[in-house]
């Protein structure tokens, strides 16, 4: 039988590049995408190209009533619901006495919170079948911090310690809930930093080059596969060694 994956923010950056690489893996793949129904298309026409059934879902990963329409239209669609990349995101970097409550909720609310709703959902659906992966997008930055990013450090450290709490929880269901924590990655989100910041950040990688989107999927897709089917409460660094 086909699996399914879900991929959250699935139109663009690493999303795009993961929802490719599973259908490569031959699974039926839907995209959660926030805005760009565009974007979002461009992807479920590439993951078509490889043979698979692929749709997209507009979905705000924050609107918990929302993930649950989601979670059923590709129940519906697709029967299963295999593997979760739960890789949704957003930044508001700012340093901490400037930062506003608002700016400090739209990170966590986006990245953590949308994490437990999408997970929550799948669980439930994954613990029936007796099998799944959840594969949740942290960050280096969850790991070491970084100056001006307090929300989305604290997001992303969030992600980690949930990602390892639901991995001892649902083990005995044969569920395996890993997590990867791409270092600096070539994405809409880093395009906006500037040349400076992105010089200084390259002396930090041991391997002189930053990450391309398809260097995190192809650690997503491992991890989705039936090769990492030991392998649980992890966190993959993908980072060309600058978080070593």
């Amino acid at each position: 039988m086909t699996k399914t994956a879900i991929v959250t923010g699935g139109s663009r950056g690493i999303g795009r590049a993961t929802a490719i690489e599973l259908s490569k893996m031959g699974m039926n793949v839907a995209v959660i995408y926030h805005g760009n129904q565009d974007k979002a298309n461009e992807t479920v026409d590439a993951c078509k190209e490889n043979g698979v059934e692929a749709i997209a879902i507009q979905c705000d990963v924050k609107d918990n009533t929302a993930v649950s329409v989601a979670i059923e239209n590709v129940q519906e669609t697709f029967g299963s619901i295999d593997v979760l990349v739960n890789n949704a995101g957003v930044t508001k970097d700012g340093l901490l006495l400037r930062m506003s409550e608002e700016d400090f909720d739209t990170v966590i609310d986006t990245n953590l919170k949308g994490c437990f709703f999408f997970s929550k959902a799948c669980a439930a659906v994954m613990m029936k079948q007796r099998s799944g992966k959840i594969i949740n997008i942290a960050s280096v930055v969850g790991i070491s911090g970084n100056a001006g990013q307090a929300n989305y450090a604290a997001s992303k450290a969030g992600i980690i310690g949930f990602t390892k709490s639901l991995a001892k929880e649902l083990g005995s269901r044969g569920i395996c809930v890993n997590a990867v924590a791409p270092g600096f990655v070539e994405t809409d989100m880093t395009e906006v930093l500037s040349d400076k910041v992105k010089e200084a950040l390259m002396n930090n990688i041991p391997l002189k080059r930053t990450a391309k989107p398809e260097d995190i999927a192809n650690a997503i897709g491992f991890l989705a596969s039936e090769k990492a089917d030991y392998i649980t409460g992890q966190v993959l660094t993908v980072d060309g060694g600058m978080c070593m």
